[in-house]
């Protein structure tokens, strides 16, 4: 900045501009000194002769070129004429308007002019916005022209602004709209593009971790099964019986009971719920099973004497299976059974004769043929029917047909099998409630409608155990158990056949045998009376237990004879008319 201008008028240069300040933005702010005249000369004006008025109305007329304002008053930024200096009077100051509302007025009555924040009016013309710059920055204020004539100063190159220099950098041009939406368009096509991409990349993980849950799953069930190649044959073995075991069932015994005879049927109703398959495992009543006293039983007399608990838990022992609950079918029920399904179709394997028929000669109850239709009666009679010298596994393999035949036409729907349940009626162990009888009768049969059930028979030795075919087929296939016949060893068993005529006999035989450390083995009643007794041997190992029994129940050693014993004995005892039941005999 030149020192010339900033010092102001002194009287000796033609400068009529003075700093007064600098205003918010750091420029300097200058005013304009009015210059003394001659008296004889007219009041100067340097604007008169000059083009810089602003006409905004149009017409045709120029206006007083306004005044900078550097305080923003108000004034209307005309220069008044300067009084001659002979006269000492000051030119009139405007009267202050806070609001710029432009109702303040001159001194001499003129209107103010409207409040001017950026000192447009200051120069000639209207000036474009000027974007603001640093504090520190200074801004130079465009310069009005001199009086016509007075050349502008050389030596100020940097007061010499165009309009064009004052353009808004910031103002849009014509394009703007359009180059906002080209950009929203592509950002938007883009972020479209890359959320279809991580998308991809989601689903192909997510596939890329399903296929190795699926791969593991399967290599997983092929070991667990045994059935990965590589494998030797022990281990596939190993693996194989670890998968039947670990398969889970429900299992439940039925016991059939003939009212009429007294004989009762059992049989296991097995639900393999890992494989989906259905058993009927047939049970003979000559299966030994370990009596609540330790003494060694057979089926048959374990459900007459201590009755369903108590051969249940027999019968988990023997076989290694947990049974959840009992059911008695007494022949009545079963007859209502089969009536309440809508009859049965079996393929008979005998003609059972009619028990009320008074001749021989009269047709058979239940004929022998396949797809046979039995009603509730004629089901029963050929469940119980067993032909004279038949075992009593062929009996067994019919109750098992008809149970296989309910099963078929019952309801696979859990609450219709459930009142087919109440409807008979029947007194049920506590252990199983008709709910839970009739879930467990409707899973069986949507299996045996499936064709996915079958029947089966426990092979049983003549003394009661149970085979090595038995433990590999049934017991640990079927069951997925482990056979446990009792100890033979554990002490000798006597089977007891009552042929004495006298009821009593029995039991009391039975309490003298076991206090003297013997198994005790029902044989039932004789058809006829002996008149004496006999104690019987088949190997002659036995001999001398043969002889320890006769000592023990007071008979003569003279009875004790080789023969056939019965079942799973070691010693067949046949009480006749002689017998005594008292002390132990001596000799």
């Amino acid at each position: 900045m030149n020192d010339r201008y900033d010092a102001g008028y002194d009287g000796h240069h033609d400068d009529p501009y003075e700093l007064v300040g600098y205003d918010e933005y750091g420029r300097p702010v200058y005013r304009q000194v009015a210059q003394q005249r001659p008296p004889q000369q007219q009041p100067y004006d340097p604007y008169a002769q000059q083009g810089y008025g602003y006409d905004p109305y149009a017409t045709g007329q120029q206006q007083p070129a306004p005044q900078y304002d550097p305080y923003n008053t108000g004034h209307t930024g005309r220069q008044e004429p300067v009084p001659p200096y002979d006269t000492g009077q000051q030119p009139p100051s405007p009267s202050y308007d806070p609001y710029a509302t432009g109702t303040g007025t001159h001194r001499t009555g003129g209107p103010a002019a409207p409040y001017d924040p950026y000192g447009q009016t200051a120069v000639g013309g209207q000036q474009p916005r000027v974007r603001p710059r640093a504090a520190e920055q200074t801004v130079h204020i465009p310069q009005q022209a001199g009086p016509a004539g007075e050349p502008e100063p050389q030596d100020r190159p940097d007061r010499d602004y165009r309009t064009e220099q004052f353009a808004f950098v910031e103002d849009p041009d014509g394009d703007s709209e359009d180059v906002i939406d080209w950009l929203n368009f592509t950002e938007n096509r883009t972020e479209r593009r890359e959320e279809a991409k991580r998308r991809a990349r989601s689903r192909l993980i997510a596939l890329v971790v399903v296929l190795a849950l699926t791969a593991v799953g399967g290599v997983g069930c092929l070991w667990y099964a045994g059935k990965l190649p590589g494998l030797s044959s022990s281990d596939e073995k190993a693996g194989t019986a670890t998968a039947v075991g670990a398969q889970n069932r429900d299992v439940v015994v039925v016991h059939l009971h003939n009212t009429k005879t007294g004989a009762t049927s059992t049989a296991l109703l097995v639900e393999n719920t890992t494989t989906k398959q259905g058993t009927t495992v047939l049970l003979p009543n000559s299966l030994a099973l370990t009596a609540d006293d330790g003494s060694t039983t057979t089926l048959a007399k374990s459900v007459e004497d201590d009755g369903s608990s108590g051969t249940r838990d027999a019968l988990d022992t023997v076989l290694g299976t947990d049974i959840q609950g009992t059911w008695r079918l007494d022949t009545p029920y079963l007859q209502n059974l089969v009536d309440l399904v809508g009859n049965i179709d079996v393929d008979t394997n005998a003609d059972v004769p009619d028990p009320a028929a008074e001749s021989k000669g009269a047709a058979p109850l239940v004929r022998k043929g396949e797809a046979q239709t039995l009603s509730g009666k004629t089901a029963v009679a050929y469940a119980t029917y067993r032909a004279s010298g038949e075992a009593q596994n062929a009996q067994l393999q019919r109750f098992g047909q008809v149970m296989q035949g309910v099963l078929r036409k019952l309801s696979s729907d859990a609450q219709g099998a459930t009142v087919t349940v109440q409807t008979l009626q029947q007194i049920l162990d506590p252990s199983l409630t008709d709910n839970d009888l009739g879930t467990f009768l409707a899973k069986l049969a949507d299996l045996a409608k499936g064709g996915d059930y079958k029947t089966a028979l426990l092979p049983v030795q003549t003394d009661g155990t149970l085979t090595a075919e038995a433990s590999d087929s049934v017991v640990k296939d079927v069951l997925g158990g482990t056979a446990k016949s009792p100890d033979k060893d554990a002490a000798v068993r006597v089977s007891v056949q009552n042929a004495s005529g006298v009821k009593d006999n029995t039991e009391k035989a039975r309490v003298i045998l076991l206090n003297g450390g013997f198994t005790f083995l029902e044989g039932g009643t004789a058809s006829g009376a002996s008149a004496t007794s006999k104690v019987v041997y088949a190997d002659a190992a036995d001999k001398e237990n043969a002889t320890e029994v006769a000592k023990t129940l007071g008979l003569p050693t003279g009875s004790v004879t080789k023969g056939k014993v019965s079942g799973n004995a070691d010693v067949s005892v046949i009480l006749g008319r002689n017998y005594e039941p008292s002390a132990p005999s001596a000799s």
